[in-house]
């Protein structure tokens, strides 16, 4: 995929600059990423939600964070061995992840809860009352009648 310049769009656009950022990154290759995977699905009207397989890991290995419109979900798996025992196959996956997610403004993370390996973080949108869009009433005055009188011309 091709680069896009948007140096040209600089000039004539103020405070777009995170748009054309999120654009760039979205161009870029993410490197194959595909553990752990995830799902992401329409609630409601406004709200959302992730849920990411990460089985084996418990509650205690994950950190979730959210700032500034970036949430983080980090997963760091402590090796754990029984004594006197060893793998002879390893299919479940026990590294470490880090998955990034772009958050639209005023959305937020309501809470998380893993359960039966599935990771699930809430998300809403919540859209302050000033900018809603509003119904704006025309008022409308009643139109004055102008009446022209003609001065009297003297002879």
């Amino acid at each position: 995929m091709r680069h896009v310049d948007f140096t040209p769009l600089y000039r004539s656009t103020v405070g777009f600059d995170r748009l054309f950022t999120m654009l760039d990154t979205l161009a870029q290759p993410d490197n194959g990423q595909t553990y752990p995977p995830y799902n992401i699905q329409r609630t409601g009207e406004d709200a959302y939600r992730i849920s990411m397989a990460v089985a084996g890991f418990s509650d205690a290995e994950i950190s979730i964070e959210a700032h500034r419109n970036v949430l983080t979900i980090k997963g760091e798996k402590t090796e754990e061995q029984a004594e006197g025992s060893e793998f002879l196959h390893r299919g479940i996956a026990a590294r470490a992840f880090e998955r990034r997610f772009q958050l639209a403004d005023h959305v937020e993370v309501n809470g998380a809860e893993l359960k039966n390996g599935l990771l699930h973080i809430d998300l809403t949108r919540n859209i302050p009352e000033e900018l809603k869009p509003r119904r704006i009433a025309i008022a409308s005055t009643p139109a004055k009648a102008k009446q022209i009188e003609a001065q009297p011309t003297v002879n």
